[in-house]
């Protein structure tokens, strides 16, 4: 489908289908090059990034737990300071390091260049939307990397070090030991990560979704039973399977369903006023 761009002479031009599949092409490029460039800095700044990052949520000096403590000096309870996590970490396979040493680098080059691969997809989209559709999507960069910002800082600061407590300390006998593979532990951190960050982004789909007519307040709130489940069902499938970490997620997640109840009436009302106006303007 051709869509209207301005051409270096600032005439309005007619894009083939070639035409449009070259500069997604080069638009792909750019972001690949974006993964690739914070990649490759995250392989070679390797002992900041499995010491500090991936393993810091394994340490009970952990930001978290740190801030856990001090809220149990003053409720004056030691139950919640964790001062301890009791596992090891070993790598089983001959190639395990190595092969998580670029997976690792690899996720975080996805999470740092998030902000610019969105906006080249913007880039690519934005000049097809009509007046009108430009106007509802703006600022769609900012609040779209905000809200994968905060996902992520979320999954990292709070899902994470809390789920690995948990299964760290989760033993069905004395006699078995917590002996972690490094391909499980970075695994699991990267998918807490990540798909907080891409969860989180429920409210910006909610929002273009009531733009155009097809979600609508009263239908979020007629389905919100069935939300909770899926909500559930997500958290299962993108936490480790243990319910601290899925009920970790699921009460953001509903808490964003909630939020993107309220966006949709605002904006489902905003819609109804200016097909009224246009109505009116026809007659």
């Amino acid at each position: 489908m051709a869509q209207a761009r301005l051409d270096q002479m600032g005439e309005e031009k007619e894009m083939s289908f070639i035409d449009h599949l070259e500069e997604l092409r080069w638009h792909l490029i750019r972001a690949v090059i974006a993964i690739f460039v914070f990649t490759i800095a995250a392989f070679i700044s390797v002992d900041f990034i499995f010491n500090t990052v991936i393993f810091g949520p394994a340490r009970p000096d952990f930001w978290t737990f740190k801030m856990l403590c001090k809220v149990g000096e003053f409720i004056n309870s030691s139950a919640i300071c964790i001062e301890e996590i009791p596992f090891k970490m070993q790598s089983r396979k001959m190639t395990g390091q190595f092969t998580m040493h670029i997976t690792s680098s690899f996720v975080i080059g996805i999470i740092v260049a998030f902000p610019y691969i969105f906006w080249e997809f913007w880039r690519f989209i934005s000049p097809g939307l009509h007046l009108n559709e430009r106007k509802i999507s703006r600022g769609a960069v900012f609040f779209v990397t905000l809200l994968f910002s905060i996902g992520v800082m979320f999954g990292y600061y709070i899902m994470s070090p809390l789920a690995i407590n948990f299964l760290a300390n989760y033993q069905v006998s004395e006699i078995v030991y917590n002996e972690f593979d490094i391909t499980s532990y970075v695994s699991t951190i990267s998918t807490l990560v990540l798909g907080s960050g891409i969860l989180f982004q429920l409210p910006i789909v909610v929002y273009f979704l009531s733009k155009i007519g097809i979600v609508t307040p009263a239908l979020m709130k007629s389905y919100r039973k069935h939300a909770i489940v899926v909500i559930l069902v997500l958290g299962a499938m993108l936490t480790p399977p243990d319910p601290l970490s899925q009920v970790l997620i699921a009460f953001p997640l509903f808490g964003l369903y909630e939020m993107s109840i309220l966006i949709s009436k605002r904006v489902t009302k905003k819609r109804l006023k200016e097909e009224l106006a246009r109505q009116k303007e026809q007659q």
